[in-house]
C-alpha cells in the first residue's frame, strides 16, 4: 500500500504516524534508536505490506498492466488504491478526509526531526503540497507514477501506466473494494500496535 493507506491504518499519535511510513525508507535501518510505540507502527507497516503483496487480488490485479510495466505492477497499484481510498473515503472513515489529512499532517511534521534525511524530504513535500490531492484524479495518479519511473535507477518502460490504469479502471476499483475490507480485518486481528 502506499502513504495514504499507511496512514489511514496509523493511530492517531505521532509515532503512529512516524513509524507506519518510516517502512518505505529504510525502517529496518532505524530500529535501535526507536521508541517502542514508533517500532510498533513501523511493524504495522511491514504487517500491511506483506499481505498486500501476498494477497490473490493484489497479485491478479497485477495482470491489467501490460506486459512492458508488469515488472512494476505493484507499485502502480499501490498509488491506484490510494485513489480508490480517496474516492471511496466515507466507505471506510467517519472523519471526512480534509480533516483527516489536515490532522495526519499536523502528526506527521512533529516527528519530522527524527525522520531519516529522505523521509524528511519527501513528508515535507506531501504535507506542503497535499500529495493526496493529486490522487484524487488518474491523470494525478499518472504523474506520480511517472515521476517513480524517472527515478528507477536504470531504463525501464514504466512510464504511461496511467493508460493501463484507464483502461482497467472498473476492474481495479472492484479489486480494491474487494481487498481493502480483507486488509482492515487483518490489521485488527494482529493489532500490532494495542496500547
Amino acid at each position: 500500500m502506499n502513504y495514504l493507506a499507511h496512514l489511514y491504518f496509523a493511530k492517531p499519535t505521532a509515532d503512529s504516524h512516524f513509524g507506519n511510513l518510516l517502512g518505505d525508507f529504510g525502517g529496518h535501518r532505524h530500529v535501535v534508536q526507536l521508541s517502542e510505540p514508533v517500532k510498533n507502527a513501523l511493524s504495522n507497516h511491514y504487517l500491511i505490506d506483506k499481505f498486500t503483496d501476498a494477497h490473490p487480488i493484489v497479485k491478479e490485479a497485477k495482470q491489467y498492466f501490460s506486459p512492458t510495466r508488469r515488472r512494476f505492477a505493484g507499485v502502480a497499484i499501490d498509488v491506484v488504491f490510494d485513489h480508490f481510498l480517496i474516492m471511496h473515503w466515507q466507505r471506510f472513515s467517519d472523519q471526512p478526509l480534509s480533516d483527516f489529512k489536515r490532522n495526519s499532517f499536523g502528526l506527521l511534521n512533529q516527528r519530522l526531526a527524527h525522520m531519516p534525511p529522505r523521509m524528511q524530504r519527501v513528508v515535507t513535500s506531501i504535507t506542503k503540497h497535499d500529495w493526496f490531492k493529486d490522487y484524487e484524479t488518474i491523470n494525478g495518479v499518472g504523474a506520480a507514477l511517472d515521476n517513480i519511473a524517472d527515478r528507477i535507477r536504470f531504463a525501464n518502460q514504466f512510464t504511461g501506466a496511467a493508460e493501463d490504469i484507464k483502461r482497467h479502471y472498473n476492474q481495479l476499483d472492484a479489486a480494491f473494494l474487494a481487498f481493502f475490507p480483507e486488509l482492515i480485518a487483518h490489521v485488527k486481528e494482529f493489532n500490532t500496535e494495542r496500547t
